[in-house]
């Protein structure tokens, strides 16, 4: 390994799996990967079987387990967060949902001081340029990128009821929600590619390995970066049970919503008075690093299924052979898809501008460690608010970089998440319980008929809601007093040092956060080599017009 880069690249993920592509792309340009995970094998089946999800997201061995701190609001319950501890990070271990997030998202990002150059046509072309979807591209969508995206096909016939039933709560099927219409609802494409996860490794990284100028150091553990004065020279970190230290001429953090801050802070970036009660020296005092904490809390609705179509088979041991050899020789399946095939955007209220609950539509009832109820055959919708006011945190606790960050999201804190929550149940009740899904529909099995007053509701929420795993916003860009990055992604008051991960978001997205992280770390290449950014795209997008909402919200 050398000593000296032009790039070091903290975080071997979503985002650093982009930079480490487009950054070596110029033969010049010497760039190394600091990865504290292991390498993505190709034979690991638990990574790349879509249908695998719960093994990655349920063990250590793959992620970094964390869990929050008890949340106040949330009957003291410690929240799991799953963070990918492998080359390609979160991207191996999430449901490989495809969700680019609701026009108006960047252009509320865009309309806030000094981020012009974030706005929806901004974006747009660097969403198309990392495409490559499979089905064809037109005006919004791109073809010929490195994330492959398949569009599912949708056949169990409770995907049919499903979307007869949601029509007939009064809400439309939308074509593409990465497109002109993100509202209503339709199939969810997928980062799978000829029945394999496609994660941000295999599309960046792996088609690059062999370049000369890429160095990529996995198992090594960041425990600080190197400063003289205000700039960044070099980065510490661990690997095996030596301490290394490399030098380069541009740092980039990209260790994700929470290894981004708690760097920072273990390098004497961020508060002042905090980091000095730890014994840390102060490099840059900006009070919003590991600030403005957002994620999206989610809950699953089930019920009972009167037929047995659902997936509920597969979970029997005695089926899963079957399945895994079908997989493991064809590629094909039950094991080649994550399920998560269909679901929609909608209002729950007439006072947001654009939706601001999530649906994912599942045709088994099942959680994400893999647990089923007893009943068998059913069915679920995942709900969550979108568009949250809730604000939390990411806290060193000492010095030690091996010691993790006090998390805390402060899930259900707002009066209007509360709100929120107590419209969504009401909500996910209305779409299934239509005609479409008479022949189909038996006994709700959570939350239950039980819970019907909002107090039983947002208690059944506090004791039952999950994480979408969705942090971000812990360094986010802006020029407010809790700001920690410009619009070019460079941290503030410092020189040479810039975060590009999920963190630098301004508000969190309509959606999963997958593709905005990727798009974030395309734009921010082109910065960083000193490249025109491409033109803005502007297009027309959908916004909705009150008649219809009035109708929407008459059930």
């Amino acid at each position: 390994m050398n000593n000296t880069y032009d790039f070091i690249i903290i975080g071997g993920g979503s985002a650093g799996s982009v930079l480490a592509n487009r950054l070596s792309n110029e033969p010049e340009n010497n760039v190394l990967v600091i990865e504290a995970g292991r390498m993505d094998h190709a034979w690991d089946f638990r990574i790349h079987m879509p249908a695998a999800l719960t093994y990655p997201l349920s063990n250590n061995f793959y992620n970094w387990g964390y869990e929050s701190d008890p949340e106040p609001y949330m009957h003291n319950r410690r929240i799991y967060q799953p963070r990918g501890k492998v080359l390609g990070g979160s991207s191996c271990i999430n449901g490989m949902i495809y969700i680019r997030g609701n026009a108006l998202d960047y252009e509320k990002w865009g309309a806030m001081d000094g981020l012009e150059n974030w706005s929806y046509a901004h974006c747009l072309p660097y969403f198309k340029r990392m495409e490559n979807r499979l089905i064809g591209g037109d005006t919004y969508r791109g073809v010929g990128g490195p994330l492959h995206l398949t569009t599912p096909k949708c056949d169990n016939p409770l995907f049919d009821a499903f979307f007869e039933s949601v029509q007939q709560a009064g809400y439309p099927l939308t074509d593409d929600v990465n497109g002109y219409q993100q509202e209503g609802f339709g199939k969810f494409d997928a980062t799978i590619y000829k029945g394999k996860r496609w994660n941000a490794a295999r599309a960046y990284i792996h088609p690059v390995k062999d370049r000369k100028n890429l160095t990529i150091s996995l198992k090594s553990t960041v425990s600080r970066i190197l400063f003289e004065g205000n700039r960044a020279i070099g980065v510490e970190f661990v690997k095996g049970k030596e301490k290394q230290v490399v030098y380069g001429n541009k740092i980039i953090c990209s260790g994700g919503a929470i290894n981004s801050p708690q760097v920072l802070q273990l390098s004497g970036v961020g508060n002042g008075d905090e980091l000095k009660k730890l014994g840390i020296p102060v490099v840059a005092d900006l009070k919003g690093v590991g600030e403005n904490l957002q994620d999206h809390l989610e809950v699953y609705v089930q019920w009972a299924a009167k037929k047995p179509v659902s997936l509920y088979p597969s979970l029997k041991f005695y089926n899963q052979p079957k399945i895994g050899l079908e997989w493991l020789f064809n590629k094909t399946g039950i094991g080649a898809s994550n399920h998560f095939e269909a679901g929609g955007f909608i209002r729950g209220n007439a006072e947001v501008a654009y939706p601001n609950l999530q649906y994912h539509f599942l045709p088994i009832a099942i959680r994400y460690d893999g647990s089923a109820p007893n009943e068998g055959h059913g069915f679920q919708l995942h709900v969550g608010p979108m568009n949250t006011d809730v604000r939390g945190h990411v806290k060193i606790k000492s010095a030690d970089p091996s010691e993790y960050p006090s998390i805390l999201f402060n899930y259900l804190s707002t009066r209007q998440e509360r709100k929120e929550w107590i419209e969504a149940i009401h909500c996910t009740r209305n779409l299934i319980n239509q005609a479409a899904f008479d022949e189909l529909r038996g006994n709700e099995l959570s939350p239950g008929p039980s819970v019907e007053t909002d107090e039983e509701i947002l208690d059944f929420v506090a004791r039952e809601g999950e994480s979408a795993y969705h942090p971000s916003c812990t360094c986010k860009m802006g020029y407010d007093e809790l700001s920690v990055v410009d619009a070019d992604l460079n941290v503030h008051g410092l020189e040479n040092l810039r975060v590009v991960d999920a963190s630098v978001m301004p508000a969190i997205t309509n959606g999963n956060i997958y593709a905005p992280v990727i798009m974030i770390a395309e734009k921010a290449a082109d910065s960083l080599l000193g490249n025109s950014p491409e033109p803005a795209q502007e297009v027309p997008y959908y916004t909705h017009s009150p008649e219809v909402e009035k109708n929407h919200l008459s059930h």
